[in-house]
């Protein structure tokens, strides 16, 4: 029996805004991922971005802003079998949970890591977020922006990233393609997905993206770090599109004998008495 994802018929989100292409990306990985819907959970916090899992038919927890990847780590170490998907957007993935992705690149933990990136906080009324560029008027940022922009794919591939990837919401199914490759990836996989904030964002219009959106050539070769590393920090008349890096990594629960090919954590019998040999030590 094929396995359809179901998505509801509306939604809270701005008609012309990216997420709605963002979601129909996803459904369309997951369908022809063809995983079953009680193998994939996904991992939010809060903003706009963070809405995802109230719009398409999937196990999820929504959380604190920022906080999706320790819930998210929480989740693939207590039932590894699981397919997580940590979603959120450019405040919420790189500024308030800038610490937990830095936390999980470095564990390796296998999550894939979905951040739509709109360059604005576009549920708390338009200020400016790690990703919104130096100079750039917003709100509470009258006379342009102070802080250099963070370069998160440059960051991920600093760190020891396996597998980083940008999209655009205005190529789906290119989108779809790097979403399949994210989520069977194993390791943590990056998706920086570029979408307008058609409220908010003046600046960084769908024209914009569109304008600059280049996908990657087929003789691309993804295994290559340093070239990797130049092409993550390309951001100007022309933006690369696609997997830019992708190698294959030895992921977080793979390095335990404990939890690799063994039955997950949420399956197994807890018996609160095997804790007294520790307790007794301690006495």
């Amino acid at each position: 029996m094929k396995i359809e994802y179901g998505v509801t018929k509306t939604t809270a989100w701005c008609p012309g805004c990216g997420n709605p292409s963002i979601r129909r990306a996803l459904k369309m990985a997951l369908d022809e991922l063809q995983i079953p819907q009680d193998q994939v959970l996904l991992s939010a916090g809060i903003g706009q971005a963070g809405k995802m899992p109230q719009y398409i038919d999937v196990n999820a927890f929504a959380g604190l802003h920022g906080r999706n990847m320790p819930v998210a780590i929480g989740m693939k170490l207590a039932n590894h079998h699981m397919k997580v998907i940590a979603v959120g957007g450019d405040g919420d993935g790189y500024g308030e949970g800038g610490n937990h992705m830095m936390a999980a690149i470095r564990r390796n933990i296998d999550v894939a890591h979905f951040v739509h990136n709109n360059q604005i906080y576009g549920l708390t009324k338009g200020q400016a977020s790690p990703t919104t560029a130096h100079g750039q008027i917003a709100n509470f940022s009258y006379s342009g922006v102070r802080n250099n922009p963070v370069k998160p794919l440059a960051l991920a591939l600093t760190l020891g990233a396996g597998f980083v990837a940008r999209g655009f919401s205005g190529d789906i199914n290119q989108l779809k393609e790097i979403f399949k490759a994210a989520i069977m990836y194993k390791g943590y996989a990056l998706v920086d997905i570029m979408q307008p904030c058609i409220v908010w964002n003046k600046v960084n219009t769908f024209k914009w993206y569109k304008d600059r959106a280049t996908p990657l050539p087929k003789d691309y070769d993804a295994t290559n770090w340093d070239n990797a590393f130049k092409t993550a920090q390309i951001w100007g008349d022309e933006i690369p599109t696609g997997i830019i890096y992708n190698v294959p990594t030895e992921s977080y629960t793979d390095q335990f004998s404990f939890l690799k090919d063994k039955k997950p954590l949420v399956d197994r019998e807890l018996n609160p008495m095997d804790a007294k040999v520790l307790m007794d030590k301690m006495r």
